[in-house]
């Protein structure tokens, strides 16, 4: 049983007394002595709250890890069945003595009937919503039971297709046949719940249900501040203007004090009178000469600690928000080209360099502080400012915006629609508004929070996937009906709710699109470019196919052979194996993988090498895009490729696997995306040498360029003196490419390209002048020492002559290498630093290397 004594409670807000009375406002989380069953069965099991179905059925040996081979499909029929969870706690009368008591529940998924002592003090039908309920009259002194019945939202959602009398546009990623739904209907829309978790191209269909966030008893006495929001204002070198908008839910008529204090200073006081319910209380303050947050690679992401205060007679009640104090627009600007789309931060046009992120695990409860802590780490490490978080998963937790305030990482945020048409009957239409209520609340304080968008590639279903023409040819009124659903939700509901609840960011109704309900162009708007990978057209396009944001645009790969082992066995070792299609959710993946790596090399000699090579074909891929999109800003003012992450071990567009291990894609993308950046590349008839500066100062630096063999022996070779202005991006070298090349053996040749900024190399970078199958690449005699550190080792590596795409590995050790999948130059040296706990002589048993001629 779960005892809630006056010793053992927890407390959220500091509550107490100018002479330290006990504190006043209570709240403790309900997550010990769950138990559940299948509706209908006998059998009570253990369970952990928070949780899922699923994971409950696999920790009591029910289930086998649906992620192993073929072991989803065997799992289907749990969606299907209705789930009941229920815990007993106790109370003592000390409880019973505060004014309010009310369960907080902050996420259940998804529709739940909820029982207090056989009293039903709610039913949700929204995961994405935080659900309260008063229970002081029901709780008693001693043993209470809470009880959660969760209904299938596949049940439900037949019902509500059912009923619909026309059928609603939906995508293929609704894997309804795998679900083994009734006649494939594909109900994932009638049901506010992650998109993703129905399936979609890279992820499993897990349809699962549970209590997926915490659970808290709450007490408190005569009022309480249920929200702070901090609005800013004004900003200059001398102060920064805010209002912090107390909400609070008061007992009774009452006078009250409000203070807002940073680190325990007062920077302003109001005395007011409470007004029984829920209401609004505005405080204004300012904070002398302000230190402002910045983005990842721009300067620090600092942060203030404020605090609200609410004082009714003795008693002090206070929550607790950080923020950061920064300038952030969205500049839509007409030019010659057509309109603008790109952010300014404290004054100045900064580029994106990002990624779209998916939930780190199908089944949300087990993505912990320390995945979200991975995740951050890698995109700051990776030199990224924004990460956008996509509309077919979840509204992440309060950690991963927590780490994105302290490490400087912008969010774009969507709502939590994806590529489908949506219902729009009052019911549903509610249950938007007050969706979009809760998180924007949630949310805001939050200075990461860059732009609030509508939808994911909605729009550009209706107007380029064909769904309008389709949908006016089977009947132009439910075709009519759809559509004003569509602006119902995403150019009424949302863009209200931001500008009624966060009116200091922008809102942008679908991604990709060229403004409010216009489909998306190359010149005024954000782009998904998908010509590579579904149009099969070639890397190069990459860089021509510009838009002014590219916000999605990507390539498949296997993840590394340690990750595959994980769910498959060797005799499923063939990328066209049942194990290996049913990890590969693309409806053309495996086989498009192998088209592009045969254009680009040979046949890999066995399954593991290709592996590796899928690995270096996805990174030189994406770093067409990458460079591509950063040479042409002001032009294109942003790149978000898709994806940096993975919701179960799985052939995808990911940089990072599900384990978050580093493919070749991230460390191309940690050097594609420096602040500065020199960047050869074949512009039709030309050969040209980019650089970029995303720095606010300029670089003076010396540009040294070779051509060189691979043994070594330069061929041309020019150095010059550069001045690269701040935030610009221009080419400081530009020829000829066929009289450049005249004579030379491009077969057995690369151009190199270093930028040198106070004798040390910022920026480096090489280009080959054909595919690699066309190169005559030399075995070449890789050495290697270790050398101890403090934590790991430092590895230090030297060759004779070309080393392409040095692969280090530890085997299934744990550890992560600072570098990989690099090129060694002729006669080069590299050193590469290993973060791991093994013993030196563990590293001489595990390590090994590779590289690329090794392969075939």
């Amino acid at each position: 049983m779960l005892f809630i004594t006056t010793s053992a409670l927890l407390f959220l807000w500091a509550c107490q007394t100018k002479n330290k009375n006990p504190q006043l406002q209570s709240q403790h989380e309900i997550n010990n002595n769950w138990s559940f069953r299948q509706v209908g069965e006998d059998e009570w099991l253990p369970a952990k709250v928070p949780g899922t179905v699923h994971t409950d059925l696999m920790e009591n040996g029910k289930i086998e890890n649906p992620f192993y081979r073929l072991n989803e499909h065997d799992v289907q029929w749990i969606d299907k069945a209705d789930w009941e969870y229920k815990t007993t706690f106790e109370t003592d009368e000390s409880v019973l003595l505060y004014d309010r008591v009310q369960l907080d529940f902050k996420g259940l998924d998804t529709y739940a009937d909820v029982f207090v002592n056989g009293t039903q003090i709610l039913q949700t039908d929204n995961m994405f919503r935080e659900w309260k309920a008063d229970v002081k009259e029901l709780v008693k002194k001693g043993a209470n039971e809470l009880r959660i019945v969760f209904h299938s939202p596949i049940k439900e959602g037949i019902k509500k297709y059912d009923s619909q009398g026309f059928e609603i546009p939906v995508s293929d990623n609704d894997l309804a046949k795998i679900g083994q739904v009734e006649d494939g209907k594909k109900v994932s829309i009638y049901t506010r719940k992650a998109g993703y978790h129905f399936g979609w191209d890279w992820g499993p269909r897990l349809v699962t249900s549970g209590i997926w966030r915490p659970v808290y008893l709450k007490a408190w006495d005569k009022a309480c501040i249920e929200n702070l929001q901090i609005v800013q204002h004004e900003v200059s070198n001398e102060k920064a203007t805010f209002t912090a908008v107390f909400e609070i839910e008061a007992e009774k008529r009452s006078k009250a004090t409000l203070s807002v204090l940073n680190n325990g200073t007062i920077l302003a006081s109001e005395k007011v009178q409470l007004e029984k319910g829920l209401n609004k209380y505005p405080v204004d303050f300012k904070i002398q000469n302000p230190q402002l947050w910045w983005t990842n690679g721009l300067g620090e992401a600092h942060l203030y600690n404020i605090t609200g205060e609410l004082k009714t007679g003795q008693r002090t009640f206070s929550e607790e928000t950080r923020i950061g104090i920064r300038t952030l627009e969205l500049v839509r600007e007409k030019d010659e080209q057509g309109t603008s789309f790109y952010f300014k931060l404290n004054g100045h046009p900064v580029f994106m360099k990002g990624a779209n992120i998916i939930p780190g695990d199908v089944f949300l409860p087990r993505v912990t502080a320390e995945k979200y802590r991975t995740t951050i780490e890698t995109a700051k490490e990776s030199n990224m400012n924004m990460l956008r978080v996509w509309g077919g998963g979840i509204y992440e937790d309060d950690t991963f915006y927590d780490l994105c305030d302290e490490n400087g990482i912008l969010v774009w945020q969507d709502f939590m629609f994806a590529c489908a048409m949506f219902p729009g009957d009052t019911a549903f239409l509610e249950n938007v508004k007050q969706e979009a209520i809760d998180n924007i609340k949630r949310l805001r304080n939050h200075p990461s929070i860059a732009l609030w968008c509508g939808n994911n590639e909605i729009l550009a279903a209706w107007y380029s996937w064909g769904w309008k023409e389709q949908e006016e040819a089977k009947n132009k009124e439910n075709a009519g009906k759809i559509w004003q659903a569509y602006t119902d939700i995403f150019h009424k509901i949302l863009p209200e709710m931001v500008e009624k609840y966060d009116p200091g960011r922008s809102y942008w109704g679908s991604s990709p699109s060229s403004g409010l309900g216009v489909p998306a162009d190359l010149v005024n708007g954000d782009e998904h470019y998908w010509g590579v990978w579904w149009g099969k057209q070639p890397f190069e396009t990459y860089a021509t196919h510009l838009a002014r944001f590219m916000s999605e645009y990507g390539f498949q790969s296997f993840p590394e052979l340690s990750t595959v082992q994980e769910y498959a066995e060797p005799e499923d070792f063939d990328i066209f194996s049942d194990v290996m299609k049913s990890h590969q959710r693309s409806s053309i993946g495996n086989g498009t993988i192998e088209y592009y790596m045969l254009k680009e090399y040979k046949q890999p000699k066995n399954f593991e090498s290709f592996l590796y090579v899928n690995h270096i074909l996805q990174a030189e891929g994406i770093k067409f895009g990458l460079e591509g999109h950063r040479r042409s800003m002001p032009f294109c003012m942003g790149s978000l490729y898709w994806q940096l992450n993975d919701c179960w071990p799985v052939a995808s567009w990911s940089s990072t696997d599900f384990f978050q291990k580093w493919k070749a894609l991230q460390y191309y993308v940690k050097k594609g995306f420096e602040p500065v950046l020199v960047s050869p590349y074949v512009d039709d008839l030309k050969f040209k040498v980019g650089i970029i500066n995303d720095r606010l100062e300029k670089v003076n630096g010396q540009l040294n360029l070779k051509l060189m063999d691979f043994e070594g022996q330069v061929v041309w070779e020019k150095a010059s003196l550069v001045e690269i202005p701040a935030n610009s991006s221009g080419d400081y070298f530009n020829e000829n490419r066929y009289e450049f090349l005249y004579r030379k053996n491009t077969r057995n040749l690369l151009f190199y390209a270093e930028l040198v900024e106070n004798g040390k190399i910022i920026s480096r970078n090489i280009i080959f002048f054909r595919p690699f199958k066309e190169l005559d690449v030399p075995h070449p005699n890789v050495e290697y020492t270790f050398e101890k550190t403090d934590a790991g080792f430092d590895i230090h590596l030297k060759t004779d002559k070309l080393a392409k795409n040095v692969y280090l590995q530890i085997g299934n050790e744990k550890g992560f290498f600072s570098d990989n999948y690099f090129d060694l130059l002729p006669g080069g040296r590299a050193t590469v630093h290993l973060k791991t706990g093994i013993s030196e002589e563990k590293l001489e048993d595990v390590f090994s290397f590779r590289t690329l001629d090794d392969a075939f």
